[in-house]
């Protein structure tokens, strides 16, 4: 229990940091970096919130249902837009690989001084 309410404190806390600087970031965003910066400067314990984030991980498939039903609502707008979406789809899964590709390499390298 202490753990739902440790992530929600921050999810809260995150949007309220996104609003005070004008939602630049989004509020979900800026939550999960304050408890990712918690964690590495031992703020809070993992021990703490590792039962509800396993339990959230997990149940993660429910929290895309409402995305599922909402491209379903907007097909057509969707058809409109298919060759922006499907490149701007392809040009970020490709950075974003590329990025975690060279963040593990960096982590390895560290790992093996």
């Amino acid at each position: 229990m202490a753990g739902i309410f440790i992530l929600l404190f921050y999810y809260f806390l995150g949007t309220l940091v996104a609003y005070l600087i004008g939602n630049f970031i989004p509020g979900s965003i800026m939550g999960m970096l304050l408890l990712f910066l918690s964690l590495v400067f031992k703020i809070i314990k993992p021990e703490q919130v590792r039962k509800s984030a396993t339990f959230f991980l997990d149940n993660m498939m429910l929290f895309f249902i409402p995305l599922g039903v909402g491209l379903v609502a907007s097909y057509a707008l969707i058809g409109k837009f298919l060759t922006a979406i499907t490149i701007a789809s392809a040009v970020s899964t490709v950075l974003v690989l590329v990025v975690v590709a060279l963040i593990a390499q960096k982590m390895e390298g560290k790992k093996d001084a």
